[in-house]
């Protein structure tokens, strides 16, 4: 892909998941739920900027470092959204004002990181951020579903007990 399509696609994927993300929506564990985060992987996988050929074991250094802080994100993300079931059993997950805090957060150490790796001589391209994203996107949805399986079915209690 190129650059301006590259680029067009990050901000369409990461637009989507922030009016996802701060819309009520139901929690399902069926389907394929790890399947966007795996092709954007692989997106990143083939970008030939997602490792710094003149400084190869510093950008993998700082690539590793991108993922598990994209992951960290992920965690934070998951546990800062709202789940809850419903009188009918079903579980529904919303962005709170603090998931917002985290996205803004995760820009912020996105930005740290990308000075760091200016820093150090690395150039930082689409690759890594799609990666991280990739990363992100993938524990967030397994601390999601998990946080919905662990909710607790909503109990009816009568008026007259």
């Amino acid at each position: 892909m190129s650059e301006p399509v590259t680029a067009v696609v990050v901000l369409a994927v990461v637009g989507y998941v922030l009016v996802q993300q701060f819309s009520a929506r139901q929690v399902t564990g069926g389907g394929r739920w790890w399947a966007a985060p795996v092709v954007l992987a692989f997106f990143a996988a083939r970008r030939p900027d997602l490792i710094d050929a003149d400084h190869r074991a510093r950008a993998v250094a700082m690539l590793v470092v991108e993922i598990a802080t994209g992951a960290a994100i992920g965690v934070a993300w998951a546990w800062t959204t709202r789940v809850w079931r419903d009188a009918s059993g079903v579980v529904w997950a919303k962005g709170t004002k603090t998931t917002a805090l985290v996205w803004i957060g995760g820009i912020a150490l996105r930005v740290g990181l990308i000075g760091i790796g200016a820093l150090i001589g690395v150039r930082s391209g689409s690759g890594s951020f799609m990666m991280a994203m990739a990363a992100s996107l993938l524990v967030r949805t397994g601390v999601l579903l998990w946080r919905a399986q662990a909710t607790a079915p909503a109990h009816r209690v009568s008026v007259a007990d």
